[in-house]
């Protein structure tokens, strides 16, 4: 990753900031400065005219935005599923090694011992392993991992959505 600049400094007599500080300064100011939080598409160009930002330029940030705010909903279910798969995983594991560990404690069964770690044990690798790449991805592979989910679901919901035409024309 890009190493940031997060400190201001100042060059010619003038205090700067990094664009990100900037950007969040302006944000927690325009937010502050709206009693209800929202601003109108008019006061939203009437700040970028202020700011020195054309209305097309707006107008585009806004199509870009529109498509982002869609993939981060995307990314939140991507990472809900994820969790909620690995949740049901480990449940699963644990209530039958739980049970393969009962039995064994109970039958004694010694001559089970290799099938209670031939088993259990690469099942646990793999539940760890899920766990680290949930809790700690690597970035090039979340982001095929995600693309990936995300074209599925796209492919879905055009199945479905030509399934109801079809059902609908019937």
């Amino acid at each position: 990753m890009a190493d940031l600049t997060t400190d201001s400094y100042i060059r010619d007599g003038e205090f700067l900031y990094p664009a990100e500080d900037a950007q969040q300064i302006l944000s927690i100011a325009i937010a502050r400065q709206t009693e209800s939080g929202e601003l109108s598409r008019t006061q939203l160009l009437e700040i970028a005219d202020e700011l020195g930002i054309s209305a097309d330029l707006v107008t585009e940030a806004e199509r870009e935005w529109d498509v982002k705010k869609y993939e981060l909903a995307d990314q939140k279910l991507f990472d809900s599923q994820r969790r909620q798969r690995l949740h049901h995983d480990l449940a699963q594991f644990l209530i039958i090694g739980g049970g393969v560990v009962v039995f064994q404690l109970v039958t004694g069964g010694w001559l089970w011992n290799w099938l209670l770690y031939i088993t259990l044990g690469p099942w646990a690798l793999q539940i760890a392993w899920d766990a680290w790449r949930i809790y700690r991805p690597n970035e090039y592979s979340y982001r095929k991992e995600f693309q990936r989910w995300r074209r599925k679901q796209q492919m879905k919901r055009a199945v479905g959505g030509v399934m109801q035409r079809l059902l609908r024309f019937s």
